[in-house]
């Protein structure tokens, strides 16, 4: 099932959980699902991440034309408190943000649509996320905004926590101190 979000283009995706006693059965991406609800994206790349902390954050990161992305994410262990920043100057969200509980439980999926910053900090140790990308990854492309950026003000989660970050994420600026165009197309 998807279900639309306050931001437009942004999903949530409930696959449908088949049970027996054997365990369970999920469909986790179907195509012609996303195009029966006009969602027409084209993942060429699948990433498998794992966070051997409890608190580890990672983002917020997106990629410039041409090697933008959008993203169909979903946790297989654990749980992480996930974050998709509307990035499009053009949008009435714009700078707006979309905070959901991804975990291995709920089995929710977040589809993020090219225009976003995307980010999460994980609630569990030893969680693992696995997400489609609709353009291939590209260093020079790669952009990150502080995840503490003052102008955004996410609450990421309603705990206070020293957040476990990459060298990269450390030295991420804020929002208004990047130099890249944000003028999407898509």
């Amino acid at each position: 099932m998807i279900k639309k979000t306050f931001i437009k283009n942004l999903f949530l995706v409930n696959p449908k959980k088949i049970k027996d006693s054997r365990g369970f059965f999920i469909e986790t991406y179907k195509k012609k699902i996303l195009k029966k609800n006009k969602i027409n994206f084209d993942f060429v790349q699948e990433n498998h991440s794992y966070s051997k902390s409890k608190f580890t954050l990672r983002g917020l990161h997106f990629q410039t034309p041409p090697f933008d992305q959008a993203k169909l994410v979903r946790v297989i262990k654990g749980s992480v408190v996930d974050i998709a920043l509307d990035l499009r100057s053009n949008s009435p969200t714009y700078k707006k943000y979309f905070k959901v509980l991804l975990s291995s439980k709920n089995l929710k999926q977040l589809l993020i649509p090219t225009g976003f910053a995307h980010g999460f900090l994980t609630m569990e140790s030893n969680t693992e996320l696995i997400y489609k990308t609709s353009n291939y990854y590209s260093k020079k492309n790669e952009v990150g905004i502080s995840w503490s950026d003052p102008e955004l003000n996410i609450n990421w989660c309603n705990k206070k926590f020293k957040p476990v970050l990459s060298d990269k994420d450390k030295e991420n600026p804020k929002l208004s101190e990047i130099k890249t165009d944000l003028n999407w197309t898509k």
